[in-house]
């Protein structure tokens, strides 16, 4: 195809939509069509996207496109568009003629708005094509919705095991395997005081020369970016498809036996432990989640895996994964405002420095600003719980979540931040489709706890100047404090609450004058008289 040749379909790839088998490619004629990316700088920008997660995005985008030259597929890449990728998509069809542009689903809304509106200014059709890469549809969700009073997890993950024939036994495949449909009971135990002992050290891929380059290129051109510029050496994420599957072919084999029992446990210093660490693949669809699924039910069923470390692991990615993308297209694009719990506190400063005297927030916020990472325990747990005890407005929260970590689209991202974690998604979002539910479709309950939930889980405290066990005084330890003051201010909400009767009771036990100090320390922690940072 010449430069300036008539194209069919213009195809446009986004920058986690690296998979060859996308619906967009259907039908796609080298002769006629052309291939589109475009590296745009708004989509480091519009949160600032710390240095990790560039340095994958941009790698894995421009490995994908040497793979295309190398298959002979006609690609237009612009490297380094100084704008959006609605600008870029408007100048190219402004200097070609093109009868239709093809997309595969995004899994932005913004994204996808943006798009729609430039082709629309250019007049040229705009075709979006459903996303294959899911095992459940938009459409598939929203009719799982319909006429539900509450949407819950538990439901949807039980019928798509059914569905997929998944986890299934009897006679007529009806029954879960195990005779349960969840292990979660076995999958909560903490390393105790020896730790983990020695853990295998996962698959770290090695940069290569393309790699190399984007590394020099985002420490030089984003310094001001979260994340550590000195540790970018270290970089090792998967960033081609046969480097995912040597990741997850590596976990399978000598973490996954493991993963169900210690998947909630944290330890300083160790942030990889039994985890898979491969969402940013799955979310950059380097990874399919069939596949994923099919190996981990196969190594269960060679009897290499226990089946709590199946179901567990299985749950994620067939369960929650498939879960909240379809939340987050039932509910955008008011979702993103929602504030159930009227929070409005900044986001502390340390969350992008790590200096902090807590020794689990400074353990989890390290690890993610140099690794891009921390598992959903340290997310949901330690840095989701201190912002939601603290009162954080949930869009700081949901921005953070989705500028530091490696794994974060927004789909994905911020139905885990903005409901999970800060229980802000109570009632419906403006223009939602969604079912009205008292306390949102991501959580019952808030989840909360003191700091003594953190000492159970892990060695943090040991050392720490804080004692997760009081709730008063100097060395209150801030989770404890901000959970009692959490309570209090929200009795009336939460008491309506099944799920949070015996802690409203636990609340109502405190004599008024211990609630006064715990009032006042908390709005000391809240104004900085406490010090928890710089």
């Amino acid at each position: 195809m010449t430069p300036d040749a008539p194209v069919r379909h213009l195809v446009v790839i986004l920058g986690d939509q690296l998979n060859r088998d996308a619906s967009a490619w259907d039908g796609f004629d080298a002769t006629r069509d052309l291939a589109w990316m475009c590296e745009a700088r708004e989509e480091a920008t519009h949160v600032p996207s710390s240095l990790p997660r560039t340095v994958l995005f941009l790698s894995a985008m421009r490995h994908f496109a040497v793979a295309l030259h190398e298959e002979g597929v006609p690609l237009h890449y612009l490297r380094g568009h100084e704008g959006s990728l609605a600008q870029a998509l408007g100048e190219t069809l402004a200097t070609r003629p093109v009868d239709r542009v093809v997309l595969t689903q995004p899994g932005e809304w913004r994204v996808q708005q943006a798009l729609q509106e430039a082709a629309a200014a250019a007049g040229v059709p705009l075709e979006i094509r459903e996303d294959r890469h899911f095992l459940c549809s938009r459409a598939d969700f929203e009719r799982h919705a319909r006429g539900r009073r509450q949407l819950r997890m538990e439901y949807f993950y039980r019928e798509m095991r059914q569905r997929q024939r998944v986890l299934m036994d009897g006679e007529d495949g009806d029954e879960p395997a195990g005779g349960q449909w969840n292990f979660d009971a076995d999958n909560r135990a903490s390393f105790g005081r020896d730790g983990p002992g020695l853990v295998p050290a996962p698959l770290r891929i090695e940069p290569d020369a393309l790699t190399r380059e984007v590394i020099e290129e985002v420490r030089t051109r984003d310094a001001g970016h979260p994340g550590v510029p000195g540790r970018l050496a270290h970089f090792g994420w998967p960033v081609t498809r046969a480097q995912a599957l040597a990741a997850w072919q590596d976990f399978v084999e000598h973490r996954l036996p493991d993963f169900g029992r210690w998947q909630d446990a944290m330890w300083a210093g160790q942030p990889w432990l039994y985890h898979a660490l491969i969402s940013s693949s799955l979310n950059l669809k380097l990874l399919d989640p069939r596949e994923v699924v099919e190996d981990v039910e196969r190594a269960w069923r060679s009897g290499r895996v226990p089946l709590a470390a199946a179901e567990g692991f299985i749950r994620q990615v067939l369960g929650w994964r498939e879960y909240v993308r379809g939340v987050y297209w039932l509910r955008m694009p008011g979702y993103l405002e929602l504030n159930a719990l009227d929070a409005h506190e900044p986001l502390p400063a340390f969350y992008w420095n790590g200096r902090t005297p807590m020794r689990c927030l400074a353990d989890a916020i390290g690890q993610t600003l140099e690794h891009g990472y921390a598992h959903h325990i340290q997310r949901l747990m330690v840095t989701g719980l201190y912002a939601l005890l603290l009162g954080v407005e949930p869009r700081q929260v949901h921005e953070w979540y989705l500028a530091v970590y490696v794994d974060a689209v927004e789909w994905v991202e911020l139905p885990n931040t903005l409901g999970m974690s800060q229980h802000a998604d109570a009632g419906p979002a403006p223009g939602s489709r969604a079912p009205r539910e008292p306390f949102g479709p991501m959580a019952s309950k808030p989840y909360v706890a003191t700091g003594q939930y953190i000492a159970r889980m892990s060695n943090h405290c040991r050392g720490c100047r804080f004692d997760p066990a009081q709730r008063t005084g100097e060395r209150a330890c801030p989770f404890t404090t901000l959970y009692w003051d959490f309570l209090a201010r929200h009795e009336t909400r939460l008491a309506a609450n099944p799920r949070m009767a015996l802690q409203v009771k636990n609340l109502r036990r405190i004599e008024a004058a211990e609630l006064q100090a715990i009032r006042e320390r908390a709005a000391a922690l809240r104004s900085g008289r406490v010090p928890t940072g710089d």
